[in-house]
């Protein structure tokens, strides 16, 4: 079988250009790109309120092969279509039903190439309103193997009325998958913080997608006696970075 990294570089060229197309009028400007890590195990963990342009300016400025956690639907050609226009509807209003009309060959060859491509290339599905533990078991073989994986914390998109509309709060996955690798495997999984802003602007809106990357973050300040308490404090550790690198990009 064709090992992930192979079946990436085959298909990159069409990669590039469908980023190009997502990301269509932005521009990114990196702050930190030095925290990211080039080799290893390694976490990535950050906000996500702009759908698919948040996975495609990672893909952007990522410097080795990182592997992404993704809603089980867009692995399938349905699903995915399912998604993309609901994602439509919310954003355009009563205008969405009309921009799918008008871009279909178009929206219909993007989701062909992503449902077609998404699984080889080691994305892991999770399975939104059932039980993670599938996923969880496939992160924690990618990080035992020195992969570098990506977990977004938020449904892609900004909930005004939420105490932090651009920070979702976030999930116990990635503080529960960095202890059980220390306590099980005696590997300290560093967890790269990043935030980004911009990505919420709509797709051929000018602008600029600002990410502001953080000094990589451990479990070891956060364990304890207290299973439960370890793994809170390193969640509340990421989520309360990922905020303080959010408010460094929108005050600069």
């Amino acid at each position: 079988m064709e090992d992930f990294e192979r079946a990436l570089r085959r298909i990159e060229p069409r990669v590039q250009r469908w980023l190009s197309f997502v990301l269509f009028g932005k521009q990114i400007e990196v702050r930190g790109a030095d925290n990211l890590i080039k080799e290893g195990p390694n976490i990535i963990i950050g906000n996500h309120c702009g759908a698919a342009k948040d996975i495609a300016v990672l893909l952007r400025i990522r410097v080795r092969m990182i592997y992404f956690t993704a809603n089980k639907q867009i692995f399938t050609r349905e699903g995915l279509d399912a998604l993309v226009q609901k994602h439509l509807r919310r954003h355009l209003k009563d205008v969405g039903p009309m921009f799918n009309s008008m871009f279909r060959p178009l929206k219909t060859r993007l989701i062909d190439f992503v449902s077609g491509n998404i699984a080889r290339v080691g994305t892991i599905p999770v399975a939104l309103d059932a039980s993670k533990r599938e996923a969880m078991r496939l992160c924690e073989d990618y990080l035992t193997k020195g992969r570098a994986i990506i977990t977004l914390q938020g449904r892609g998109r900004v909930h005004a009325d939420a105490p932090h509309p651009y920070v979702n709060a976030f999930k116990r996955g990635p503080a529960i998958l960095a202890y059980v690798l220390y306590k099980e495997d005696g590997i300290v999984v560093p967890v790269t913080p990043l935030a980004m802003f911009g990505t919420h602007m709509p797709w051929v809106t000018p602008g600029t997608i600002k990410v502001n990357v953080g000094a990589p973050m451990n479990i070891l300040p956060h364990l304890s006696d207290d299973l439960s308490g370890s793994i809170e404090g390193f969640r509340k550790a990421l989520e309360d970075r990922v905020k303080a690198l959010f408010l460094e990009l929108i005050r600069a």
